[in-house]
């Protein structure tokens, strides 16, 4: 399967995903809509994910880019045929994609997207429904998320929800600090 993984920027949870990615038979390209001058991720990309060229993906990306990156978009839609879409968040690359009516759309939420963008004001509410409503799949890590996609017109069956946010190699709640707090009547908090 040919699939275009679509973010705003690289973070570690790119990277997380991406690698995920490359350890399956799927040819995966990797579409960057914005290099902002923080370094999210020093990881190179995984070996086998292919990087696109195009307009985007080099400095912080404005309003008034939208037009040209849409026609790019376009155009890497035709010349690589992805059979599946995953793009977030919300009202940036999966907006993006979602514009171009190209399907299957797997939308993904960074969280703030549903959080804290989609309540801006009218223009990003839009922006979220729109894209919700052309989106075949909307991935979020949370009760929270999925709770808010919903409200934004979301059907809940077409929700997937699971946590990705913690590096389970590196945190574990299960070690003898952890036993000892509970012994002892404290919590572990994670923020």
């Amino acid at each position: 399967m040919r699939i275009l993984y679509f973010s705003r920027d690289y973070t570690p949870h790119d990277h997380r995903f991406l690698s995920a990615l490359a350890e399956t038979e799927h040819q995966t390209s990797y579409l960057r809509l914005e290099q902002n001058a923080v370094a999210y991720e020093a990881r190179p990309l995984p070996e086998k994910i292919k990087p696109i060229a195009w307009r985007g993906g080099k400095s912080t990306v404005h309003w008034h880019d939208g037009l040209s990156l849409l026609k790019d978009i376009r155009r890497i839609l035709r010349a690589i045929r992805p059979e599946l879409v995953l793009a977030g968040p919300l009202q940036r690359s999966a907006l993006l994609i979602a514009l171009t009516g190209y399907k299957p759309l797997v939308s993904m939420s960074w969280g703030y997207d549903l959080i804290y963008d989609a309540q801006r004001n009218a223009l990003w509410s839009w922006m979220t429904r729109y894209t919700l409503s052309k989106s075949s799949v909307m991935i979020g890590d949370c009760t929270t998320i999925r709770n808010l996609a919903i409200g934004y017109g979301m059907p809940a069956e077409r929700i997937v929800t699971f946590p990705w946010g913690v590096d389970l190699e590196k945190y574990s709640p299960k070690g003898d600090s952890y036993q000892a707090s509970k012994n002892q009547g404290f919590f572990t908090l994670l923020s």
